[in-house]
Protein backbone atom coordinates (compact mmCIF):
# COMPACT_ATOMS: atom_id res chain seq x y z
CA UNK A 1 0.00 0.00 0.00
CA UNK A 2 2.88 2.38 0.66
CA UNK A 3 3.96 2.00 -2.94
CA UNK A 4 0.47 2.78 -4.14
CA UNK A 5 0.18 5.94 -2.14
CA UNK A 6 3.64 7.08 -3.12
CA UNK A 7 1.76 8.89 -5.77
CA UNK A 8 0.17 11.79 -4.48
CA UNK A 9 2.09 12.74 -7.56
CA UNK A 10 1.39 9.72 -9.51
CA UNK A 11 -1.91 10.41 -8.50
CA UNK A 12 -3.10 11.40 -11.28
CA UNK A 13 -4.08 10.70 -13.87
CA UNK A 14 -5.11 7.67 -14.77
CA UNK A 15 -8.44 8.28 -15.32
CA UNK A 16 -8.11 7.35 -18.80
CA UNK A 17 -10.61 9.84 -19.20
CA UNK A 18 -10.51 13.18 -17.85
CA UNK A 19 -12.82 14.31 -15.08
CA UNK A 20 -15.70 16.63 -15.91
CA UNK A 21 -14.14 20.09 -15.90
CA UNK A 22 -16.56 21.67 -13.47
CA UNK A 23 -16.80 18.49 -11.43
CA UNK A 24 -13.03 18.56 -11.07
CA UNK A 25 -13.43 21.53 -8.81
CA UNK A 26 -16.32 20.44 -6.71
CA UNK A 27 -19.36 21.88 -8.44
CA UNK A 28 -22.13 19.99 -10.15
CA UNK A 29 -22.04 19.45 -13.91
CA UNK A 30 -22.69 22.66 -15.84
CA UNK A 31 -26.13 23.52 -17.11
CA UNK A 32 -25.46 22.66 -20.72
CA UNK A 33 -26.21 19.78 -23.04
CA UNK A 34 -24.98 17.28 -20.44
CA UNK A 35 -28.25 17.72 -18.54
CA UNK A 36 -30.79 14.94 -18.47
CA UNK A 37 -34.00 16.78 -19.32
CA UNK A 38 -36.32 13.81 -18.80
CA UNK A 39 -34.79 12.17 -15.73
CA UNK A 40 -34.67 12.75 -12.01
CA UNK A 41 -30.90 12.70 -11.71
CA UNK A 42 -27.94 14.06 -13.66
CA UNK A 43 -24.77 11.91 -13.63
CA UNK A 44 -22.05 13.32 -11.41
CA UNK A 45 -24.32 15.31 -9.08
CA UNK A 46 -24.08 12.52 -6.52
CA UNK A 47 -25.38 12.64 -2.95
CA UNK A 48 -25.41 15.87 -0.95
CA UNK A 49 -23.96 14.81 2.43
CA UNK A 50 -23.40 18.21 4.05
CA UNK A 51 -24.84 21.63 3.27
CA UNK A 52 -24.39 24.54 5.64
CA UNK A 53 -23.39 28.17 5.70
CA UNK A 54 -19.65 27.42 5.58
CA UNK A 55 -19.66 24.91 2.74
CA UNK A 56 -20.91 21.70 1.14
CA UNK A 57 -19.80 18.09 0.70
CA UNK A 58 -21.03 15.95 -2.19
CA UNK A 59 -20.22 12.27 -2.70
CA UNK A 60 -20.40 10.78 -6.21
CA UNK A 61 -19.45 7.19 -7.15
CA UNK A 62 -18.25 5.99 -10.55
CA UNK A 63 -17.77 2.29 -11.38
CA UNK A 64 -17.27 0.17 -14.47
CA UNK A 65 -17.17 -3.54 -15.26
CA UNK A 66 -15.50 -4.73 -18.46
CA UNK A 67 -15.39 -8.07 -20.26
CA UNK A 68 -12.54 -8.08 -22.78
CA UNK A 69 -11.73 -10.72 -25.39
CA UNK A 70 -8.62 -10.06 -27.50
CA UNK A 71 -7.94 -13.64 -28.58
CA UNK A 72 -8.63 -12.53 -32.14
CA UNK A 73 -5.36 -10.57 -32.41
CA UNK A 74 -2.01 -11.95 -33.54
CA UNK A 75 0.28 -13.13 -30.73
CA UNK A 76 3.32 -11.15 -31.91
CA UNK A 77 4.42 -8.20 -34.02
CA UNK A 78 7.66 -7.01 -35.59
CA UNK A 79 8.79 -3.40 -35.18
CA UNK A 80 10.59 -1.37 -37.84
CA UNK A 81 13.93 -2.39 -36.40
CA UNK A 82 13.15 -6.04 -37.16
CA UNK A 83 12.65 -7.10 -33.53
CA UNK A 84 9.74 -9.41 -32.74
CA UNK A 85 7.63 -8.75 -29.64
CA UNK A 86 5.06 -10.97 -27.96
CA UNK A 87 1.51 -9.61 -27.75
CA UNK A 88 -0.61 -10.61 -24.77
CA UNK A 89 -4.06 -11.98 -25.63
CA UNK A 90 -6.78 -11.61 -23.01
CA UNK A 91 -10.10 -13.22 -22.19
CA UNK A 92 -11.21 -11.91 -18.79
CA UNK A 93 -13.69 -9.83 -16.86
CA UNK A 94 -12.61 -7.01 -14.54
CA UNK A 95 -14.33 -4.77 -12.04
CA UNK A 96 -12.47 -2.30 -14.18
CA UNK A 97 -12.51 0.98 -12.32
CA UNK A 98 -13.91 2.52 -9.15
CA UNK A 99 -13.70 6.23 -8.40
CA UNK A 100 -15.06 7.87 -5.26
CA UNK A 101 -15.47 11.64 -5.63
CA UNK A 102 -15.71 14.05 -2.70
CA UNK A 103 -16.34 17.62 -3.75
CA UNK A 104 -17.99 20.89 -2.80
CA UNK A 105 -17.19 24.46 -1.78
CA UNK A 106 -15.79 26.13 1.33
CA UNK A 107 -16.34 29.66 2.71
CA UNK A 108 -17.80 30.86 -0.62
CA UNK A 109 -19.23 29.01 -3.65
CA UNK A 110 -16.42 30.59 -5.67
CA UNK A 111 -13.82 28.48 -3.80
CA UNK A 112 -14.25 24.83 -4.79
CA UNK A 113 -12.42 21.67 -3.86
CA UNK A 114 -12.35 18.30 -5.55
CA UNK A 115 -10.73 15.12 -4.18
CA UNK A 116 -11.01 11.51 -5.24
CA UNK A 117 -9.90 7.96 -4.53
CA UNK A 118 -9.36 5.99 -7.72
CA UNK A 119 -8.52 2.36 -8.38
CA UNK A 120 -7.89 0.50 -11.64
CA UNK A 121 -8.39 -3.18 -10.95
CA UNK A 122 -6.95 -4.22 -14.31
CA UNK A 123 -3.63 -3.09 -12.76
CA UNK A 124 -3.83 -5.24 -9.62
CA UNK A 125 -0.44 -5.47 -7.94
CA UNK A 126 1.09 -2.40 -9.60
CA UNK A 127 2.26 0.60 -7.63
CA UNK A 128 -0.30 2.98 -9.13
CA UNK A 129 -3.35 0.75 -8.81
CA UNK A 130 -4.74 3.02 -6.07
CA UNK A 131 -4.59 6.79 -6.42
CA UNK A 132 -5.57 9.61 -4.07
CA UNK A 133 -5.65 13.08 -5.62
CA UNK A 134 -7.50 16.33 -6.21
CA UNK A 135 -7.31 20.05 -6.89
CA UNK A 136 -8.62 23.46 -5.85
CA UNK A 137 -10.18 26.27 -7.88
CA UNK A 138 -11.34 29.83 -7.35
CA UNK A 139 -13.71 31.53 -9.80
CA UNK A 140 -12.95 35.25 -10.03
CA UNK A 141 -15.68 35.68 -12.63
CA UNK A 142 -16.89 33.79 -15.68
CA UNK A 143 -13.83 34.97 -17.63
CA UNK A 144 -11.18 33.93 -15.09
CA UNK A 145 -11.26 30.67 -13.16
CA UNK A 146 -7.95 29.76 -11.47
CA UNK A 147 -7.03 26.19 -10.51
CA UNK A 148 -4.09 24.30 -9.00
CA UNK A 149 -3.41 20.63 -8.36
CA UNK A 150 -3.88 17.57 -10.55
CA UNK A 151 -5.37 18.52 -13.90
CA UNK A 152 -5.71 17.49 -17.52
CA UNK A 153 -3.49 19.17 -20.09
CA UNK A 154 -6.04 20.37 -22.72
CA UNK A 155 -4.11 18.79 -25.59
CA UNK A 156 -7.17 17.35 -27.34
CA UNK A 157 -10.94 17.55 -27.15
CA UNK A 158 -11.48 14.60 -24.79
CA UNK A 159 -9.35 16.48 -22.25
CA UNK A 160 -11.64 19.54 -22.21
CA UNK A 161 -13.46 17.84 -19.33
CA UNK A 162 -16.54 16.05 -20.68
CA UNK A 163 -15.55 12.54 -19.53
CA UNK A 164 -17.33 10.14 -19.21
CA UNK A 165 -19.75 11.56 -21.79
CA UNK A 166 -17.95 9.80 -24.64
CA UNK A 167 -19.32 7.40 -27.25
CA UNK A 168 -16.88 4.67 -26.17
CA UNK A 169 -16.82 3.70 -22.53
CA UNK A 170 -13.57 5.00 -21.01
CA UNK A 171 -11.49 4.66 -24.18
CA UNK A 172 -10.34 7.36 -26.58
CA UNK A 173 -9.88 6.81 -30.33
CA UNK A 174 -6.50 5.23 -31.08
CA UNK A 175 -5.10 8.30 -32.87
CA UNK A 176 -5.95 10.63 -30.00
CA UNK A 177 -4.44 8.20 -27.49
CA UNK A 178 -1.22 8.22 -29.52
CA UNK A 179 -0.81 11.98 -29.90
CA UNK A 180 -2.29 13.48 -26.72
CA UNK A 181 -0.76 14.64 -23.48
CA UNK A 182 -2.17 13.49 -20.17
CA UNK A 183 -2.55 14.59 -16.53
CA UNK A 184 0.00 16.33 -14.38
CA UNK A 185 0.35 18.63 -11.40
CA UNK A 186 0.16 22.30 -12.35
CA UNK A 187 -1.74 25.57 -12.40
CA UNK A 188 -4.32 26.71 -14.93
CA UNK A 189 -6.63 29.50 -16.00
CA UNK A 190 -9.90 28.96 -17.83
CA UNK A 191 -13.14 30.71 -18.60
CA UNK A 192 -15.48 32.16 -21.22
CA UNK A 193 -13.99 34.96 -23.33
CA UNK A 194 -17.24 36.00 -25.00
CA UNK A 195 -20.53 34.18 -25.42
CA UNK A 196 -19.76 30.62 -26.58
CA UNK A 197 -15.96 31.07 -26.80
CA UNK A 198 -14.00 29.20 -24.11
CA UNK A 199 -10.35 28.68 -23.22
CA UNK A 200 -8.08 26.77 -20.88
CA UNK A 201 -4.34 27.29 -20.49
CA UNK A 202 -2.19 25.21 -18.16
CA UNK A 203 1.42 25.13 -16.95
CA UNK A 204 2.49 21.76 -15.53
CA UNK A 205 5.36 19.50 -14.51
CA UNK A 206 5.42 17.22 -17.56
CA UNK A 207 3.17 15.49 -20.10
CA UNK A 208 2.20 12.68 -17.73
CA UNK A 209 3.14 12.44 -14.09
CA UNK A 210 1.81 8.91 -13.66
CA UNK A 211 4.43 6.60 -12.16
CA UNK A 212 6.94 9.45 -11.79
CA UNK A 213 8.16 10.64 -8.40
CA UNK A 214 9.35 14.19 -7.71
CA UNK A 215 13.02 13.17 -7.97
CA UNK A 216 12.53 11.89 -11.50
CA UNK A 217 11.10 15.15 -12.84
CA UNK A 218 13.45 17.41 -14.75
CA UNK A 219 14.33 20.80 -13.28
CA UNK A 220 12.33 22.81 -15.84
CA UNK A 221 8.72 23.85 -15.24
CA UNK A 222 8.14 24.03 -18.99
CA UNK A 223 5.09 21.96 -19.97
CA UNK A 224 2.44 24.28 -21.39
CA UNK A 225 -0.87 23.54 -23.08
CA UNK A 226 -3.64 25.86 -24.29
CA UNK A 227 -7.02 25.14 -25.86
CA UNK A 228 -9.57 27.47 -27.45
CA UNK A 229 -13.02 26.33 -28.61
CA UNK A 230 -16.36 27.78 -29.66
CA UNK A 231 -19.80 26.20 -29.38
CA UNK A 232 -23.21 27.12 -30.76
CA UNK A 233 -26.77 25.85 -30.45
CA UNK A 234 -26.59 24.52 -26.87
CA UNK A 235 -23.76 22.15 -27.78
CA UNK A 236 -22.48 22.33 -24.22
CA UNK A 237 -19.44 24.13 -22.87
CA UNK A 238 -17.43 20.94 -22.42
CA UNK A 239 -18.31 19.47 -25.80
CA UNK A 240 -19.77 16.06 -24.86
CA UNK A 241 -19.87 13.48 -27.66
CA UNK A 242 -23.08 12.17 -29.20
CA UNK A 243 -26.51 13.79 -29.41
CA UNK A 244 -28.24 12.04 -26.51
CA UNK A 245 -30.44 15.15 -26.12
CA UNK A 246 -31.64 15.12 -29.78
CA UNK A 247 -31.07 18.80 -30.58
CA UNK A 248 -33.97 20.29 -32.54
CA UNK A 249 -31.61 22.78 -34.21
CA UNK A 250 -28.03 22.40 -35.37
CA UNK A 251 -25.38 22.59 -32.62
CA UNK A 252 -21.67 22.90 -33.41
CA UNK A 253 -18.21 22.96 -31.86
CA UNK A 254 -14.89 23.99 -33.37
CA UNK A 255 -11.61 24.26 -31.49
CA UNK A 256 -7.89 23.72 -31.34
CA UNK A 257 -5.01 23.14 -28.94
CA UNK A 258 -1.24 23.55 -28.81
CA UNK A 259 1.09 21.84 -26.35
CA UNK A 260 4.85 21.86 -25.80
CA UNK A 261 7.03 20.10 -23.25
CA UNK A 262 10.66 19.20 -22.66
CA UNK A 263 10.64 15.52 -21.69
CA UNK A 264 13.36 13.30 -20.25
CA UNK A 265 13.79 9.56 -20.10
CA UNK A 266 13.21 9.53 -16.34
CA UNK A 267 10.00 11.55 -16.61
CA UNK A 268 8.21 8.98 -18.78
CA UNK A 269 5.79 6.45 -17.26
CA UNK A 270 6.64 2.76 -17.55
CA UNK A 271 5.18 0.59 -20.27
CA UNK A 272 2.81 -1.12 -17.84
CA UNK A 273 1.53 2.10 -16.25
CA UNK A 274 -2.29 2.33 -16.07
CA UNK A 275 -2.28 5.26 -18.47
CA UNK A 276 0.77 4.84 -20.66
CA UNK A 277 1.19 8.22 -22.33
CA UNK A 278 4.77 7.78 -23.43
CA UNK A 279 6.01 9.50 -26.55
CA UNK A 280 6.08 6.71 -29.10
CA UNK A 281 7.06 6.00 -32.66
CA UNK A 282 4.17 5.01 -34.89
CA UNK A 283 5.17 1.32 -34.62
CA UNK A 284 4.59 1.53 -30.87
CA UNK A 285 8.22 1.82 -29.76
CA UNK A 286 8.81 4.27 -26.91
CA UNK A 287 11.39 6.80 -28.02
CA UNK A 288 13.23 6.69 -24.69
CA UNK A 289 13.77 2.93 -24.89
CA UNK A 290 17.23 1.49 -25.38
CA UNK A 291 18.05 1.16 -29.12
CA UNK A 292 14.66 2.64 -30.04
CA UNK A 293 15.98 4.67 -32.99
CA UNK A 294 19.32 2.98 -33.68
CA UNK A 295 21.58 0.26 -32.27
CA UNK A 296 23.74 1.25 -29.28
CA UNK A 297 21.81 4.46 -28.67
CA UNK A 298 19.21 5.91 -26.32
CA UNK A 299 17.30 9.19 -26.27
CA UNK A 300 17.76 10.99 -22.95
CA UNK A 301 15.87 14.23 -23.64
CA UNK A 302 13.48 15.49 -26.33
CA UNK A 303 11.13 18.38 -27.06
CA UNK A 304 7.47 17.49 -27.70
CA UNK A 305 5.14 19.81 -29.63
CA UNK A 306 1.60 18.92 -30.71
CA UNK A 307 -1.28 20.79 -32.33
CA UNK A 308 -4.81 19.48 -32.67
CA UNK A 309 -7.90 20.82 -34.44
CA UNK A 310 -11.41 19.55 -33.84
CA UNK A 311 -14.97 20.11 -35.00
CA UNK A 312 -18.35 18.54 -34.42
CA UNK A 313 -22.07 18.80 -35.09
CA UNK A 314 -25.26 17.54 -33.41
CA UNK A 315 -28.72 17.45 -34.92
CA UNK A 316 -31.85 15.44 -34.14
CA UNK A 317 -29.98 12.54 -32.53
CA UNK A 318 -27.14 12.41 -35.05
CA UNK A 319 -23.58 13.52 -34.32
CA UNK A 320 -20.33 13.70 -36.23
CA UNK A 321 -16.95 14.68 -34.77
CA UNK A 322 -13.46 14.82 -36.25
CA UNK A 323 -10.04 15.74 -34.91
CA UNK A 324 -6.71 16.21 -36.69
CA UNK A 325 -3.34 15.94 -34.95
CA UNK A 326 0.19 16.91 -35.87
CA UNK A 327 3.17 16.22 -33.61
CA UNK A 328 6.84 17.18 -33.71
CA UNK A 329 9.56 15.63 -31.53
CA UNK A 330 12.95 17.33 -31.76
CA UNK A 331 16.03 18.63 -29.92
CA UNK A 332 17.22 15.14 -28.98
CA UNK A 333 19.93 14.59 -26.41
CA UNK A 334 21.22 11.04 -26.86
CA UNK A 335 23.85 8.51 -26.00
CA UNK A 336 25.14 7.14 -29.30
CA UNK A 337 24.08 8.33 -32.74
CA UNK A 338 20.51 8.32 -34.07
CA UNK A 339 19.55 8.78 -37.75
CA UNK A 340 16.95 11.54 -37.25
CA UNK A 341 17.00 15.09 -35.92
CA UNK A 342 13.21 15.48 -35.83
CA UNK A 343 10.13 13.27 -35.91
CA UNK A 344 6.92 14.49 -37.53
CA UNK A 345 3.70 12.47 -37.41
CA UNK A 346 0.10 13.38 -38.17
CA UNK A 347 -3.23 11.63 -38.04
CA UNK A 348 -6.94 11.94 -37.42
CA UNK A 349 -9.96 10.40 -35.75
CA UNK A 350 -13.63 10.51 -36.75
CA UNK A 351 -16.69 9.59 -34.68
CA UNK A 352 -20.31 9.29 -35.78
CA UNK A 353 -23.41 8.30 -33.81
CA UNK A 354 -27.18 8.10 -34.06
CA UNK A 355 -29.98 7.72 -31.54
CA UNK A 356 -32.05 4.73 -32.69
CA UNK A 357 -34.53 4.74 -29.80
CA UNK A 358 -34.95 8.03 -27.95
CA UNK A 359 -33.08 8.07 -24.58
CA UNK A 360 -32.59 4.32 -24.85
CA UNK A 361 -30.35 3.11 -27.69
CA UNK A 362 -27.47 4.77 -29.53
CA UNK A 363 -25.20 3.28 -32.21
CA UNK A 364 -21.76 4.64 -33.14
CA UNK A 365 -18.67 4.15 -35.28
CA UNK A 366 -15.14 5.45 -34.66
CA UNK A 367 -12.18 5.50 -37.05
CA UNK A 368 -8.51 6.40 -36.55
CA UNK A 369 -5.46 6.67 -38.78
CA UNK A 370 -1.84 7.70 -38.12
CA UNK A 371 0.54 8.80 -40.86
CA UNK A 372 3.83 8.14 -39.08
CA UNK A 373 7.49 7.91 -39.99
CA UNK A 374 7.59 4.34 -38.65
CA UNK A 375 4.27 2.91 -39.78
CA UNK A 376 0.66 3.65 -40.65
CA UNK A 377 -1.58 2.15 -37.94
CA UNK A 378 -5.35 2.36 -38.15
CA UNK A 379 -8.41 1.24 -36.21
CA UNK A 380 -12.18 0.90 -36.63
CA UNK A 381 -14.67 0.60 -33.76
CA UNK A 382 -18.38 -0.20 -33.88
CA UNK A 383 -20.58 -0.21 -30.81
CA UNK A 384 -23.81 0.74 -29.16
CA UNK A 385 -24.90 2.34 -25.89
CA UNK A 386 -28.00 0.98 -24.16
CA UNK A 387 -29.44 3.20 -21.40
CA UNK A 388 -32.03 1.03 -19.60
CA UNK A 389 -33.09 3.87 -17.27
CA UNK A 390 -33.27 6.39 -20.12
CA UNK A 391 -30.53 8.62 -18.72
CA UNK A 392 -26.74 8.67 -18.66
CA UNK A 393 -26.38 7.44 -15.09
CA UNK A 394 -26.07 3.80 -16.25
CA UNK A 395 -25.25 2.27 -19.63
CA UNK A 396 -24.36 -1.03 -21.26
CA UNK A 397 -21.75 -0.68 -23.99
CA UNK A 398 -20.74 -3.59 -26.29
CA UNK A 399 -18.08 -2.83 -28.92
CA UNK A 400 -16.04 -4.60 -31.58
CA UNK A 401 -12.58 -3.26 -32.47
CA UNK A 402 -10.67 -3.91 -35.70
CA UNK A 403 -7.09 -2.96 -34.90
CA UNK A 404 -4.27 -2.68 -37.41
CA UNK A 405 -0.87 -2.45 -35.66
CA UNK A 406 -1.96 -0.38 -32.67
CA UNK A 407 0.90 1.85 -31.43
CA UNK A 408 -0.75 2.33 -28.01
CA UNK A 409 -2.06 0.13 -25.24
CA UNK A 410 -2.00 -0.68 -21.53
CA UNK A 411 -3.97 -2.89 -19.14
CA UNK A 412 -6.91 -0.55 -18.60
CA UNK A 413 -7.15 0.25 -22.34
CA UNK A 414 -8.86 -2.31 -24.62
CA UNK A 415 -5.89 -2.75 -26.99
CA UNK A 416 -2.19 -3.42 -26.50
CA UNK A 417 0.84 -2.18 -28.41
CA UNK A 418 1.19 -4.11 -31.67
CA UNK A 419 -2.39 -5.41 -31.70
CA UNK A 420 -3.55 -6.60 -35.14
CA UNK A 421 -6.91 -8.30 -35.39
CA UNK A 422 -10.33 -8.26 -33.75
CA UNK A 423 -11.15 -7.40 -30.13
CA UNK A 424 -14.52 -7.61 -28.39
CA UNK A 425 -15.60 -5.94 -25.18
CA UNK A 426 -18.74 -5.32 -23.15
CA UNK A 427 -18.82 -2.52 -20.57
CA UNK A 428 -21.20 -1.65 -17.75
CA UNK A 429 -20.87 1.91 -16.46
CA UNK A 430 -22.43 3.63 -13.42
CA UNK A 431 -21.89 7.35 -12.76
CA UNK A 432 -24.20 8.73 -10.10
Amino acid sequence: MIASYRIAMVVLITMAGSLPLRAQFGSTPPEDSTREKNSDHRPGTGFLLVSKKGGTLIFSPFATIRYLNSKGIKDSYTDVGGQTHDVAQRDDIQFQKVTLYFKGWLFTPKFRYFTYVWTSNANQGQGAQVVVAGNLQYEINKHFDVGAGIGALPTSRSLYGQWPLWLRQDARPMAEEYFRGSFTTGVWLQGEIVNGLYYKTMLGNNLSQLGVDAGQLDDGFNTWSTALWHTTGDFGRLGPFGDFEKHASLATIVGGSFTRSNETRQSQPGTDAPENSQIRLSDGTGIFGLNALAPNSQVQEAKYEMASFNGGIKYKGFSFDAEYFIRWVSKFTTTGVIPVSRLKDNGFSMQASAIVVNKLLQVYAVGSYINGQYGYPSELNFGLNFHPFKNRVFRINPEVIFSNHSPVGYYSYPTVVGAKGTIYMINLELFY
